[in-house]
């Protein structure tokens, strides 16, 4: 039998559209099923909360449940190879935290590639860390905090969560840029180091200001400067560390990545969701009791951060010799 001329033509039309289709519907089909948020930390740490926070928005705003799943362990890569290796549809994100721009330098024998295996999304918080120091330490200011090292090489003992960690690097790009020696102590997490620190074993920390902030508050420990290029709300009389140390900077960051190839349509929705709970008064609220100051932006430019903070970040291990555990 012969095929009708006006079928033929109108199943012509639809495969020369059948490339655009997949996109539309991609787009307009997301999310179907629940997604996972995969957090290489623990449960309950600024880290957990803040992918707690951002996961329950996109349920609210997509109608599937963005359910958080901890993989704690090496700093993040646990759970940041779970990521690279799920499929590339939207269903597994990975909620980024600094630790990420440093591992590709600090552990030699990854099985991926953070930069080529995951795509950014959104960069949601960037995140302060305070130079606090033990009320006995005779230095009120930046400047006199240099001196008293100087003073003292191989002395004064610094505290942080561990070799490699946001603490550790920040410190030693201090170390670097000032030319003081100061002594590393090294941690299981940083409020153990914090705890020390009140108690008068250690000297100083860069702490993050979640850690620090209520100790700071109630006169425990003394702050000489935030890392970032500007003051913080939440500080006000606390100058930063550039101020005397021109050039120095060392802010944290916090967003959500995906596995390479994810559909750019299904990253793109994300962003915008994400964008949204980020104007949104109770989120910023809490981002900033969490120690962060609200991003937002493209995935483009969350790529630029985490590769400026990778290659930044890569400098100063090497130079300070810094090894993983």
């Amino acid at each position: 039998m012969e095929f009708p001329r006006r079928a033929f033509l109108r199943l012509a039309a639809g495969a020369a559209a059948w490339p655009a289709m997949p996109r539309i519907s991609r787009a307009q089909a997301y999310p179907s099923r629940p997604v996972r948020i995969i957090v290489g930390f623990p449960a309950g740490g600024a880290t957990d909360i803040q992918a707690r926070l951002m996961g329950q928005w996109l349920s609210d705003r997509l109608g599937q449940q963005f359910v958080i799943e901890n993989r704690s362990g090496a700093s993040g890569n646990i759970g940041t190879e779970a990521v690279a290796r799920a499929a590339p549809d939207g269903y597994t994100l990975l909620q980024i935290v600094t630790p990420h721009a440093i591992n590709a330098a600090l552990y030699s024998n990854l099985s991926f590639d953070f930069a080529r295996d995951i795509a950014p999304v959104i960069c949601s918080a960037r995140l302060a860390y305070v130079v606090v120091v033990h009320p006995s330490v005779p230095a009120r200011t930046i400047p006199e905090f240099i001196a008293y090292a100087k003073a003292n090489p191989g002395r004064i003992n610094y505290g942080s969560a561990g070799p490699g960690t946001p603490q550790n690097i920040a410190c030693e790009l201090f170390k670097m840029m000032a030319g003081v020696d100061l002594v590393h102590v090294p941690y299981r997490g940083g409020a153990p180091a914090v705890t020390d620190l009140i108690a008068g074993h250690l000297q100083v920390i860069f702490a993050p200001l979640s850690e620090s902030i209520q100790q700071v508050k109630a006169g425990q420990l003394r702050p000489l400067a935030v890392t970032t290029t500007a003051r913080l709300d939440v500080l006000p009389d606390v100058p930063t560390m550039a101020d005397f140390v021109p050039g120095y900077e060392a802010s944290g960051f916090a967003g959500i990545g995906v596995p390479k190839n994810t559909p750019p349509e299904i990253i793109d929705l994300l962003n915008k969701e994400l964008n949204a709970g980020l104007a949104d008064s109770k989120i910023k609220t809490r981002i900033v009791e969490l120690g962060g100051t609200v991003a937002g932006g493209s995935p483009a430019e969350f790529g630029k951060i985490l590769s400026e903070a990778t290659e930044k970040w890569a400098k100063v291990i090497k130079f300070a010799g810094i090894k993983a555990e």
